[in-house]
């Protein structure tokens, strides 16, 4: 039984940058930056059947290319911090295409994702991080500035259940289309 989610790739040149912000965290479990990703809907553990419904559906997705842009650093968990993560901008194309993957997952069958889409890069994943040594990563590190980078596709994933945060396995890749000329 397949553990699926959709998500944007991250593209090499702005991985190497995001990974030059590892480290100096006690309690950080730090990703590997091959498995840095913005996740747009989380599927679960579903059967084959299900994961080919979901393929079949996802593939019907018709958007034209978009730009992410990185903003910044911060962390998931408040008082008890869970992550660390590079904020993506919300914009208008990335929301719609995640809102889209949404009813989409619904109409095949899924429950609806309870939580709010934060467009985000996990970094770092948390365990016994003190929020003073959070708050003082984030304080003395910054997100480079202006890193944008290009969306021509999305990509359904794998991950192992008994392991959060990868590795991760590319299952399938669906193009988003450029404009069709006039």
């Amino acid at each position: 039984m397949p553990r699926l989610f959709s998500a944007l790739s991250i593209p090499e040149d702005v991985a190497s940058a995001l990974s030059l912000l590892r480290g100096g965290l006690p309690g950080a479990r730090w990703m590997d930056p091959a498995d840095y990703h913005i996740t747009l809907r989380f599927m679960g553990d579903i059967d084959d059947a299900m994961a080919r419904d979901i393929d079949e559906t996802l593939a019907e997705i018709h958007r034209r290319p978009f730009d992410v842009t990185i903003e910044g650093l911060d962390s998931f968990g408040g008082a008890r911090p869970r992550a660390i993560i590079a904020r993506a901008a919300p914009a208008a194309p990335l929301m719609e295409l995640q809102a889209d993957l949404e009813r989409r997952c619904r109409r095949a069958g899924l429950d609806p994702e309870t939580r709010k889409f934060t467009p985000h890069v996990t970094l770092a994943r948390l365990r016994d991080a003190s929020p003073l040594d959070v708050a003082d990563y984030l304080s003395t590190r910054s997100a480079p500035r202006s890193i944008t980078f290009p969306v021509d596709h999305f990509v359904l994933m794998s991950a192992r259940a008994s392991v959060g945060g990868g590795p991760y396995i590319t299952e399938a890749v669906y193009p988003l289309l450029r404009a069709s000329p006039a």
